[in-house]
């Protein structure tokens, strides 16, 4: 027996689960469809939440062995217990936060099915987990999100060459991490262990890290790195990788140099992005393309070629990021509904949560140059921030670019303490096209993080900063 819906959504991250649930709040009938028998996707198992949780945890241990003492704070001989720390993550975080997906699917009346969904027809899929179902629906959300990726000849055997996924249950701390790629993902986990003791080193291919943030932003965080002790090898190229039992060996192209050079390490975390995942969907039963990435082509409605078929989040064009994804999944409830809904693409903002943080939203200064566009710049250091120096977090710098006719503000580029949650503000301020001098006469709270932002504002405004 089949059931008929008006809405079923196949992936239960964070664009999928939370697609179903507006969907739902919308009074449409729902149902999300996940292969795993957790749901929550990548971010909440194997991604966001648990790497939130080892980065707190490792950065709290840094600070006891390291800074507590600046505080007058003496621990003596304090011991890492990996095994607790790991059990943390899974037991009291990822498992609890699932959970809460499951009870918020039973909240809003949202059907679970648990299997692989496959394309029988435009509007029929075929669930197969413990037992066949065949569900139907109006419409469909696919939400399959992405997988990581690795390079041509690297072989991820998930013992000692690991994507991220292994490296967030690591059972021993490693000697020597290396890692390929200066992204997101390989500084966030590289910096997790570091600050556990391990040697870091980390490869990548661009003359930078963080290639697509603003330059002066990817000099501070890579300042910031050094000085914790992470080794780069920039501009170089990763020829080979070879697992010799408890040794991974590397084979590195310096491609400023035209030579090549050895690494050694116990571990080798490849990061280099992730993929598009679509396997077992069966597209070709419903005629759906795929671009030369295997994303889902789609329109600006986030419709493939069957409108009542879209897609959203990593298995589309854009940043593989979840709250894109989440804002995607509300669009398209919308949409479905009747509604106008709206996204500013130009407005999800980027964040690597390193110590200290990095985020970004909005265009860079190399992008306004190359756009031709007329801009003015101001920026502020934490050194200057009272409340940073109180909480001995006085690295970092906010940077603001705002048009140099109106003063709107285009971009905002930080690196500092709390950023991840700071970048919040800049991102409202730009929704409602606000001015840098907006900003610079609304009240902040003293002594506040967020001054510093108040005060790349002012910098921006005829160099009117207070503080520096």
């Amino acid at each position: 027996m089949s059931t008929e819906y008006d809405v079923v959504v196949i992936g239960s991250g964070p664009g999928g689960y939370v697609g179903a649930i507006r969907c739902a709040q919308l009074g449409l009938k729902t149902a999300i469809v996940e292969k795993y028998s957790t749901l929550g996707g990548t971010c909440l198992n194997v991604g966001c939440i648990p790497s939130k949780a080892l980065l707190d945890s490792s950065h709290r241990y840094h600070d006891t062995v390291h800074s507590h003492k600046d505080h007058g704070i003496n621990i003596e001989n304090a011991v890492l217990d990996l095994t607790k720390m790991m059990e943390r993550v899974q037991k009291k975080v990822v498992a609890p936060t699932c959970e809460g997906v499951k009870f918020l699917m039973k909240k809003n009346k949202i059907d679970v099915f648990h299997g692989v969904g496959s394309f029988v027809g435009a509007h029929e899929l075929l669930v197969s987990g413990e037992k066949n179902e065949t569900i139907h629906s109006k419409n469909f959300i696919i939400a399959t999100g992405s997988k990581p990726a690795s390079l041509p000849g690297i072989e991820i055997d998930k013992e000692r060459i690991i994507s991220s996924t292994e490296a967030l249950k690591l059972t021993q701390l490693p000697e020597h991490l290396v890692v390929i790629g200066g992204g997101v993902i390989g500084l966030e986990l590289g910096s997790v262990y570091k600050r556990l003791g391990s040697k870091v080193s980390v490869i990548e291919y661009a003359d930078k890290i963080v290639s697509t943030m603003d330059e002066d932003v990817s000099k501070e965080i890579t300042k910031a790195l050094k000085k914790e002790g992470i080794e780069f090898y920039l501009g170089s190229a990763v020829q080979s990788v070879v697992s010799n039992g408890d040794k991974v060996a590397l084979q590195i192209k310096d491609l400023s140099k035209d030579s090549i050079f050895s690494l050694e390490g116990d571990y080798c975390l490849v990061s280099v992005g992730r993929k598009a995942y679509t396997k077992g969907l069966n597209l070709e039963n419903v005629d759906l393309g795929t671009d030369d990435r295997g994303r889902i082509e789609v329109n600006e409605h986030l419709q493939t070629n069957h409108p009542h078929i879209y897609a959203i989040g990593d298995v589309i064009k854009g940043p593989m990021l979840a709250h894109k994804a989440e804002e995607e999944g509300v669009f398209v409830a919308e949409l479905i509904a009747g509604q106008i809904p709206h996204i500013n693409y130009n407005l999800i903002p980027g964040v690597v949560y390193t110590h200290p943080e990095v985020a970004s939203v909005g265009i860079t200064e190399k992008q306004a140059q190359d756009q031709g566009i007329m801009y003015k710049k101001g920026s502020f250091s934490y050194k200057a921030l009272g409340r940073a120096r109180a909480s001995n977090e006085s690295f970092g710098m906010i940077k603001v670019i705002a048009d140099k006719e109106t003063d709107e503000i285009l971009g905002v580029h930080m690196v500092g303490a709390r950023c991840a949650d700071l970048i919040a503000e800049a991102v409202l301020a730009m929704e409602f096209r606000a001015s840098a001098e907006d900003i610079a006469r609304t009240c902040h709270a003293h002594p506040t993080y967020a001054e510093a932002f108040k005060e790349a504002c002012l910098a921006a405004t005829e160099n009117r900063a207070i503080h520096s």
